[in-house]
């Protein structure tokens, strides 16, 4: 019996590569294999309960009132509800190549109906972000699947397309995982597409780092400028704006007094 079968919440039998489980309140989806993609709180239905989801929510330091986000990829829509019911200006737009996982999104982790404010696509997202469209505030990419990012999403085509998408001022977040043995490969590209400058945010639980590619130079932030603003974020949706800050510090260029995208 594999680990997870008893909890194992919903599959279908003759196509196994998306499913549920639960287990001790939190439902998580999985796609193609055991790795979690995506878990709630059925308390909390809303909030953000996986560390790399909150971590990439950190773009509100650099792009604080964004009104269009477009996502690359639904999973079971952790950042789409919080954007959703937290962030009541801003249009979101989500492409997703896998209609299984749009289906177990609405179903299972209450992801809400189209309306005015959320749009779920099916198609292809690199194909998406390539046509020409309104531009997006900031377009957040997490493509994987149970065992790697989906390869049209790691392209230099893609990151290309990513900053022709972007508006002014517009950010680029991607998770990627620190483990995958072409992470660098995949971060080269992000800053030979985003020569602006580029962070990197590793996610409280290891493993996960969230990148951040701006299509216009951000600048040298300081220090205390960037604490001033996490602790606004911070009391005002509740994620640990501040231990961002700090995460910012350990894996890009600066000194004392700036970072250095």
């Amino acid at each position: 019996m594999n680990f997870f079968d008893r909890w194992r919440l919903h599959w279908r039998a003759e196509d196994e590569t998306v499913y549920v489980t639960e287990r001790f309140g939190v439902r998580s989806l999985h796609i193609g294999s055991d790795t979690i993609q995506s878990s709630m709180r059925l308390a909390r239905p809303n909030d953000l309960e996986l560390a790399y989801t909150r971590s990439m929510m950190a773009f509100l330091l650099f792009n604080s009132e964004p009104r269009h986000v477009l996502i690359v990829g639904l999973g079971g829509g952790s950042i789409v509800k919080f954007i959703y019911h937290r962030m009541p200006e801003v249009k979101i737009e989500v492409i997703e190549i896998n209609p299984q996982v749009v289906a177990v999104a609405r179903q299972y982790f209450y992801v809400p109906p189209d309306d005015g404010r959320l749009t779920v696509r099916m198609g292809d997202g690199a194909e998406h972000v390539a046509r020409a469209a309104a531009p997006a505030d900031v377009i957040v990419v997490d493509g994987y699947d149970g065992e790697s990012q989906a390869e049209e999403l790691y392209s230099r085509v893609f990151y290309g397309a990513c900053l022709q998408r972007l508006g002014g001022g517009g950010v680029l977040v991607v998770n990627l995982w620190g483990s995958d043995r072409k992470f660098n490969d995949y971060l080269d590209r992000i800053e030979a597409a985003f020569p602006a400058g580029t962070l990197c945010l590793p996610a409280e639980k290891p493993g996960n780092i969230i990148v951040f590619a701006f299509r216009d130079p951000p600048g040298r932030p300081r220090w205390d400028d960037l604490a001033a603003r996490a602790h606004g974020l911070e009391a005002r949706y509740g994620l640990e704006f501040v231990k961002f800050v700090q995460g910012l510090h350990k894996m890009n260029r600066c000194d004392a007094q700036c970072l250095y995208p």
